[in-house]
């Protein structure tokens, strides 16, 4: 099972279901796993993680120990579907980073683990539920018989397989059509092609139709031509297992398939009402039609009763949109005089499109109806009749791990090329030293062959030893992964070796505040190293692994802080135009160097960082200017944001306060913003100046100090300005020398508020002239903090995040050719699950109520030329 561990990642737990308690439950694979990517199948266990944009797949083979599945290095994959598990091996598709509508065929050895290219570019379709669909089919009946769809510059064919992919072959065209006229279709120009789509639908079935008691039975919607054409679906049904192809209809049909594949039951797939049925008991060469009802009905779906030599359908639909169901039982029985007997039976060859007899290591023959005799093959009836082992040839072994084939579609072409990132003489990853090791020829017997003896490309492997390998791809990491932690919080540790001999070499750990450590078979035993740091700081974690041969060593510095409390941006709100401003960020707890502060200038998203609490900056345009910081330190960030007033002119009065306010000053930044409010409120009154263009900043530290800031007006003229200024300047001095500004603080004390320098000429500050220009650097030489270097660092944006997902669609046995209105695609598309291995057949109508088909059952006459009819009509559930 998938659960959630306190750190937010996933984890596979398992324990024995008689006996699951938090005591008895194992963790199998040591590391954090994507959500949902856990799948089990057959013989295997799947997984996936990703980190750092880079998903890796995990494979357990009869639930032994997790193990990394080897794809080619440089695939890449985006995203991966299981497509099989059948006979002890994987097959998966593979999207690989330059793709975006197409997968690449893989098939792996025994364990899943190393995986070997067997077809590019294999066509894919994503539904509206993100559901990924590939266009490959495994033939049922026949193993080793696989059809897929190829997609390569726009142009989709479809291709046909006899031995797991070994080799691939078009589709042979039939010479003429249904109606016995040429096809005028010739190889290698024109070919046929097959829709290989899944039905969105799990109620509806495909457009290719194969049945595992049927063997050689195929039967497909598709098209004659250069490509597959997309809105083209005439029908092909072929009973050799794929040499040759008879067209049967000009439309798309539904099939069901009865009694092995004795009885091939077709309904048109349309959006009108239908009354008739085509049905062949010559695996297509002739049809018959049958008149299932009386009134026409728009047909939901067919359903044959449980077990494979079945001759029992059910056809339901309904006659309008508002109407309840209508169920037709349609029995074939009655049809047949007897059971088949051995003189009944025929027996045919299988062959691929070459002509060859031995397909994956043998000669299968099987058996079938003769098309005179009209009898019931029965529950009895088996399709496979001989089988004969053949001797080994070329085309029974394909390309090992890390090698290719040249023209992977060419029979001739059979060799195998190591690529050039695989060195077929390396000891494996896991070669222990004293044990031998076998390096390959590039070759490896397809799975599943049974052939013995003749050509043996495996033959004359060289033979090693496995040498003493130095430690490489050495890593440390905490499992929590984060690098970011707080003091007295515990960590855990752990070291992984890609590569070398770990028997033999030693692992020397410095933690970094004093505690050191040898530890033997680190990696194998995969115990983890716990840790606890008290005090605040940066450690450097290192390990080193050396054995005889050599020796490599990882590093990690990790962070020990506490987290953020509180942060304010100190900045002057009022400045002159392409005058230096000091922005100031003041944080709680004090952290240096671990915080990072990210500064943002107006509406430039681009941040610039520094590794010190300030920024010294210019603004060049006039107006309000939002300056945003944020400050990151371990896994905690703050932020705050202040506006800043920028001016061609102003004035600045600096201001004293009265010593009784130094008593109760706690120089904390709302104490300040309220004791420059109130200044500014009774300035405002007693001089009769807007209040708007005052501002009193009062300044951090003691003894407290503030400036008045003195705002021209938007509105008024330039040429008048000074004058208006100069009479506000006066009237402040005024108000402030009379003693006239004073405030109640606490305690019986007041505050009197009077000019630091009542004769200064800095008191006034502005641009425009060279005089202006020389006042203004004497003032900010009296009052500037300091002056800074900024430096400005561009960060990368990370790439997209790519999530992979594995996916099993399993093949249902009913079939709905139609979707008439929503009431009807929402009864398809419910909760229910109809299963040919129940006994009985539940469904649920636009009412919601469920019921047994068994109970409805009422048996019909069908005869080939004539034949009588029964329906129940307005089931009710």
């Amino acid at each position: 099972m998938e659960i959630q561990d306190p750190s937010g990642g996933y984890r596979y737990i398992t324990c024995q279901i008689q006996n699951c308690s938090d005591k008895t439950m194992t963790v199998p694979f040591a590391g954090s796993t994507d959500r949902d990517s856990l799948t089990v199948q057959d013989d295997y266990i799947f997984l996936q993680t990703t980190s750092a944009n880079r998903t890796k797949y995990y494979v357990s083979y009869r639930r032994n120990g997790f193990v990394q599945m080897k794809l080619p290095k440089y695939a890449l994959p985006k995203d991966l579907q299981i497509i099989s598990t059948d006979e002890n091996q994987v097959f998966v598709a593979v999207q690989e980073w330059y793709q975006t509508d197409t997968y690449n065929l893989y098939q792996s050895d025994p364990q899943g683990v190393y995986y070997s290219i067997l077809l590019e570019n294999v066509r894919s379709t994503k539904q509206p539920e993100e559901n990924v669909l590939i266009d490959i089919l495994e033939v049922r009946g026949v193993k080793g018989v696989f059809l897929a769809n190829q997609k390569i510059d726009g142009k989709v064919t479809t291709l046909i397989t006899y031995n797991k992919g070994r080799d691939w072959d078009f589709l042979n065209p039939p010479d003429v059509d249904m109606n016995g006229k040429p096809t005028n279709c010739k190889p290698p120009d024109c070919y046929l092609h097959l829709h290989l789509r899944w039905a969105d639908n799990p109620y509806v079935s495909g457009t290719v139709h194969t049945k595992d008691t049927a063997p050689g039975l195929i039967m497909g919607a598709g098209n004659l031509g250069s490509q597959l054409v997309e809105y083209k679906e005439e029908m092909y049904i072929t009973s050799d297992c794929g040499n040759t192809w008879r067209q049967v209809f000009e439309e798309e049909h539904h099939i069901l398939y009865l009694d092995h594949g004795g009885v091939i039951v077709a309904i048109k797939d349309t959006s009108i009402p239908l009354k008739i049925l085509k049905f062949s008991i010559d695996e297509g060469q002739t049809w018959s039609t049958h008149n299932f009802t009386s009134t026409s009905v728009f047909v939901d779906g067919l359903l044959s009763e449980p077990g494979d030599e079945t001759l029992v359908m059910t056809v339901f639909g309904h006659i309008s949109y508002r109407s309840d169901w209508e169920l037709v039982k349609v029995d074939f029985r009655p049809s047949f005089p007897r059971e088949c007997t051995d003189e009944d039976y025929e027996s045919w060859e299988l062959t691929n499109l070459q002509g060859d007899r031995c397909i994956m290591g043998q000669q299968r023959s099987f058996r079938k109806r003769k098309i005179s005799s009209w009898c019931i093959k029965g529950k009895s009836f088996t399709s496979a009749l001989t089988s004969k082992v053949c001797e080994c040839v070329n085309t029974d072994f394909l390309c090992d791990y890390g090698f290719e084939r040249s023209a992977p579609l060419k029979l001739e072409s059979s060799k195998c090329f190591a690529d050039f990132w695989f060195n077929p003489e390396a000891p494996p990853e896991d070669c222990v030293l004293g044990q031998a090791y076998t390096s390959s020829t590039g070759y490896r017997k397809v799975v599943s062959n049974v052939c013995e003896g003749g050509v043996d490309l495996q033959q004359n492997l060289a033979h090693h030893m496995c040498p003493l390998i130095a430690p490489k791809g050495l890593q440390i990491s905490i499992r929590e992964e984060s690098l970011a932690v707080r003091p007295g919080e515990d960590i855990t540790f752990i070291v992984q070796q890609e590569q070398g001999d770990v028997l033999s070499t030693k692992y020397q750990v410095d933690l970094g505040d004093g505690f050191k450590a040898i530890y033997v078979n680190l990696t194998m035993t995969g115990e983890p190293i716990r840790h606890r740091y008290e005090n605040p700081g940066i450690y450097r974690v290192s390990v080193k692994a050396e054995n005889v041969a050599g020796h490599d060593e990882a590093v990690v510095f990790v962070q020990v802080n506490s987290p953020l409390q509180a942060l304010n941006l100190e900045v002057v709100p009022v400045i002159g135009r392409n005058q230096e401003v000091n922005l100031t960020a003041i944080i709680l707890p004090k952290n240096p160097n671990l915080t990072v502060f990210y500064w943002w200038i107006g509406n430039n998203l681009q941040p610039l960082l520094t590794l010190e609490s300030f920024l010294v900056t210019k603004f060049a345009e006039t107006g309000d200017v939002r300056v945003t910081v944020q400050v990151s330190c371990g896994s905690s960030m703050l932020q705050d944001s202040k506006v800043v007033h920028v001016f061609d002119h102003f004035h600045v009065l600096p201001l004293k306060f009265s010593k009784d306010l130094d008593m109760y000053n706690p120089d904390i930044p709302e104490w300040r913003e309220d004791i420059g409010r109130v200044v500014t409120r009774l300035l405002a009154k007693e001089t009769s100046i807007p209040e708007e263009t005052l501002m009193t900043v009062v300044k951090p530290g003691l003894p407290t100090a503030a400036d008045l800031h003195v705002l021209l007006p938007a509105n008024q003229p330039k040429k008048k300005r000074s004058i208006t200024s100069d009479k506000r300047i006066a009237a402040i001095k005024q108000a402030l020398n009379a003693h006239n500004i004073s405030f109640f603080l606490r305690g019986g004390y007041w505050v009197l508020v009077t000019l630091a320098d009542s004769s200064s000429d800095s008191q006034r500050i502005g641009g425009g002239s060279g005089y202006w220009a020389i006042v203004v650097l004497f003032v900010v030489c009296l009052v500037a903090v300091g002056a800074f270097i900024l430096y400005k660092f561009k960060r990368k944006l990370p790439g997209r995040n790519v999530y992979a997902q594995m996916h099993n669609e399993k093949e249902q046995e009913m079939t709905s050719p139609v979707n008439h209105s929503e009431d009807t695609q929402n009864i398809i598309q419910g909760e229910e699950f109809i299963d040919d291995d129940l006994d009985s057949q539940t469904l649920v109508t636009p009412s919601g109520r469920s019921g047994n088909l068994n109970s409805y059952r009422v048996p019909l006459l069908l005869m080939p030329v004539s034949v009588q009819s029964q329906a129940i009509t307005q089931a009710w559930f």
